[in-house]
């Protein structure tokens, strides 16, 4: 009996030991910081004087939303960018998707090279589009060059007009494969024979985008959408490497002020209080994702 009991104990106890070393590496390397994080951001520690902080409340808080200009510029720019970003990628990757999705001659060939750009780093993104964007050596004063208006060619991402829809494209160029990659999938799961149906009920392909296509992607356009303004909001690597931020501050997001300021300047209660707003912000998408998502119920259930 005693064996028998044993036994099962270990049963129980066994998935736990699985998944130890995968919380022990949580605890340590995201939970930890997590939480000393939170704690930064009622002090008022600076890296100047690593040894003289003291405990100051919400005085952070309220100093970056009644007195810090710098922060209403990022959220407006958050938004904008997320904004822009989300809706062009849902537009195109659906586009893309479509056709894809279609039966033609070297269809597999088309697929890897439209989703060769999810491939492609943040950092190796920066350095194609500076080539193109180049104001001596572009790729794009060239071409406006060559079709007869070399006046229209200018320093697009240092240029306060231009620098931010710049940036726009040179994200969504690499933002575009992965709407493509999931609303394809998604594609996939629609039943053949309702199209059929219709064809003979004499629908065209514009109702049947509507009635048929659409409702059975709707999961994966909610998946989609609101997973890709989680990680645009948090979007660092690109725009840092090409603008930092500038010129201007015409493309400074919430995550590159707060590198600015917990890194850069070594003000590290203050972008640590800016760290927990953007954490308040993301919880606000995931839980609105969860929502839609039915908390994994799934949204066509």
């Amino acid at each position: 009996m005693g064996y028998g009991k044993n036994k099962v104990t270990m049963k129980q106890i066994f998935p736990y030991l699985l998944i130890l070393p995968t919380l022990c590496f949580l605890g340590v390397f995201c939970f930890y910081p997590m939480i000393r994080g939170f704690g930064y951001s009622v002090t008022d520690y600076d890296r100047s004087f690593p040894g003289r902080y003291s405990f100051v409340g919400l005085q952070n808080f309220v100093e970056i939303f009644t007195k810090d200009r710098v922060f209403k510029i990022t959220i407006v720019n958050s938004v904008k960018w997320v904004a822009a970003e989300v809706v062009l990628q849902l537009f195109f990757g659906m586009i893309f998707a479509l056709i894809l999705n279609q039966n033609f001659r070297g269809r597999g060939f088309v697929r890897t090279f439209c989703f060769a750009p999810w491939a492609v780093s943040g950092v190796l993104t920066t350095m194609l589009w500076f080539l193109i964007y180049n104001e001596h050596i572009g790729l794009l004063n060239q071409m406006l060059s060559w079709a007869g208006h070399p006046e229209l060619g200018r320093a697009w991402v240092q240029n306060v007009k231009t620098v931010f829809p710049s940036v726009v494209i040179a994200e969504l160029w690499r933002g575009i494969p992965f709407f493509t990659i999931t609303l394809l999938g998604g594609l996939q799961t629609v039943p053949l024979e309702l199209y059929e149906s219709a064809r003979v009920d004499g629908g065209n392909g514009w109702k049947n985008f509507w009635l048929i296509t659409l409702p059975y992607m709707k999961e994966s356009i909610v998946f989609a959408t609101l997973m890709r303004s989680i990680w645009e909001f948090r979007s660092v690597d690109l725009i840092m490497t090409m603008t930092n931020g500038g010129p201007v501050r015409k493309t400074l997001t919430l995550p590159i002020y707060m590198y600015q300021e917990a890194i850069e300047s070594g003000k590290y209660g203050y972008g640590a209080a800016l760290t927990v707003i953007l954490f308040m912000i993301l919880s606000v998408y995931t839980l609105i994702y969860l929502k839609a998502n039915k908390f994994g119920g799934g949204v066509n259930d």
